[in-house]
């Protein structure tokens, strides 16, 4: 079924209150949608190549290394760069200036003199500068546990403790990969017209994924200058487990906000093929693809490793829920039922094993799903319609923004924060209002506020009145009303969530975005910035289009591959 095929089949989605829920938004996982899965089949049906080209790494870990990816389309390289630092400049924070490995993907091939250009300035991040043909720009510091227990092993010939390398899931964890035009790199615009990386976020996350073989080949190439003609390489299975980490703080939350069109593609599409799916019928095949997910699933969440009481307790509740869901598919399979009746019952449970059920089932049918993946990009303009009415308006703020319009935002706790933009690092930040500096420079991140103020001042000018005439007079609120115009017509748009309430949990919003991208293993450091998994359980590029198991990493799990090809 071909996308244009599955919209046609759609006849409801679910209700946007349901879906934009930030519970729910903070309880999803990666899908077949997410942007490492379709960044992996494209490289395995296009039959892209990577190759080390330049490896000057001396026997201590440090110096330079050049990956080449060749595409149909043109050529890329991964400049990677390690340095060696001290221990107590390992630092997860935007405010770190040093990391044990930084790194550039460049468009084209990279010369002597480009090449001592980026060791200038890719080590220094954001206080370096780079030219546009930069399309990402990230650093990542390592587990320094897990990476020395690696080359210990396999110096001496052994395989690693695989407990130690589940307890972390990488070697090597990003602190930032930007792609967005800062710090004199390509803006993103400039892929839209670029047939490899033209889909969402898929530049970085190539990046990312060449990073993890950067890793891979770091440790072994350690550990052979260590033991000699002793040491051995990692096991395909351990390879393959090793992941890339990610620390992400609040820096992620506000693109969810500011760019409510994406946000509504992304959601709306994802909808969209669910509903597709969800009127399949609960026959043996489904059924069984189904509960194999699940109990793959139920393993992955015992093996996840966080210091988060919360996630602790979620996840906890979602392997004791599972086994339940598991018994209402079987007897829903014997009954001629469908679908969208195991997503109905499955609203019993809490929302991670609700969205843990809907990433099962987009996993089912890849045919149905797959299509959407190239529907991802969107149209961000905001505009409005002439010849509005104030009635019109009011009564879409009624219909849409129900949830906003219920806020009392007179109540101090419903303002509790403002957001800001800190001058150094140029990174969304959370003060107290009243009691810390830099109200004045409050971002407009406040969407229900704004909603808000705009519905009351509406409701006292005569409704008959045109929509232009009030904004010529009320200028300050044409922004959110071609926002919500606008978003009159994409529900999926606005995350139904006061950012300035004082027991609003970011992370809500954090875990939204990195599920879209593909994150698994979230692990809360805090209520503002979360570590994650990418890459974990998918294939290193030796196996893309050589193993049966490309395409099959959800709910990565510590097992051998007979074991995980059993299971699916």
């Amino acid at each position: 079924m071909n996308a244009k095929t599955a919209m046609e089949s759609v006849t409801m989605l679910r209700d946007p209150a349901v879906v934009m829920d930030p519970y729910r938004l903070g309880a999803m996982h990666q899908t077949r949608l997410s942007f490492v899965r379709s960044l992996l089949r494209k490289m395995e049906s296009e039959q892209w190549k990577i190759e080390c080209v330049q490896w000057d790494i001396a026997a201590e870990g440090f110096g330079t290394a050049v990956y080449e990816l060749l595409t149909p389309n043109g050529v890329y390289q991964l400049v990677v760069f390690s340095t060696a630092i001290a221990d107590e400049e390992r630092n997860d924070r935007v405010i770190a200036e040093k990391w044990d490995v930084t790194m550039a993907l460049v468009k084209g091939r990279v010369d002597q003199r480009e090449l001592d250009r980026l060791r200038q300035n890719v080590p220094l991040q954001e206080a370096g500068r780079n030219t546009t043909q930069v399309l990402v720009l990230s650093r990542a510091n390592k587990s320094v546990r897990v990476f020395e227990h690696l080359i210990d092993a396999l110096s001496v010939g052994q395989q690693p403790n695989a407990q130690e390398i589940a307890n972390v899931g990488y070697i090597l964890r990003t602190t930032a990969v930007y792609g967005n035009g800062k710090f004199g790199i390509a803006d993103f615009e400039t892929l839209n017209e670029n047939p490899d990386f033209r889909l969402s976020f898929s530049a970085q996350m190539c990046a990312v994924y060449m990073l993890r073989e950067f890793s891979l080949d770091w440790v072994h190439f350690l550990a052979k200058q260590k033991g000699g003609v002793h040491a051995t390489t990692l096991s395909p299975e351990l390879q393959r487990y090793i992941g890339v980490g990610n620390a992400t703080g609040l820096g992620m939350a506000p693109y969810l906000i500011r760019h409510p069109r994406v946000v509504d593609n992304w959601l709306t599409h994802r909808e969209m093929a669910l509903a597709a799916v969800s009127q399949q019928s609960v026959c043996g095949k489904s059924a069984v693809r189904v509960l194999s997910l699940l109990h793959k699933a139920r393993k992955h969440l015992k093996e996840v490793v966080t210091i988060d009481a919360h996630q602790k307790g979620l996840n906890a509740q979602s392997v004791d829920e599972l086994p339940s869901l598991e018994q209402d598919i079987v007897m829903l399979s014997s009954d001629g039922s469908y679908w969208v009746d195991a997503i109905s019952t499955a609203e019993k449970y809490s929302f991670e094993t609700q969205e843990i059920l809907v990433t099962c089932l987009l996993e089912t049918f890849p045919d149905i799903v797959d299509p959407f993946c190239n529907e991802m990009n969107a149209d961000e303009s905001l505009s409005l319609t002439p010849g509005i009415k104030v009635s019109t308006m009011i009564s879409l703020l009624e219909t849409r923004y129900r949830w906003a319009l219920e806020i009392d935002f007179s109540k101090a706790d419903n303002q509790y924060w403002f957001w800001y933009r800190s001058q150094d690092k140029e990174e969304p930040r959370m003060a107290v209002r009243g009691e810390e500096p830099g109200e004045e420079k409050e971002l407009g991140l406040d969407v229900g506020r704004q909603a808000s103020r705009f519905y009351h001042s509406l409701k006292q000018v005569d409704s008959t009145t045109s929509l232009a005439e009030f904004l010529l007079e009320n200028t300050r609120f044409r922004m959110i009303a071609r926002r919500i115009w606008t978003l009159g017509n994409c529900p999926m748009g606005d995350i139904q969530i006061n950012v300035l309430a004082k027991n609003v949990l970011p992370m809500h919003l954090l875990r939204c975005k990195l599920s879209m991208f593909g994150a698994t293993k979230f692990d809360p450091r805090s209520d503002r910035w979360v570590r994650v998994t990418l890459f974990q359980g998918a294939p290193i590029f030796a196996e893309l289009g050589n193993s049966a198991d490309t395409d099959s990493w959800l709910f990565p799990v510590l097992t051998s591959s007979s074991e995980q090809r059993e299971a699916l």
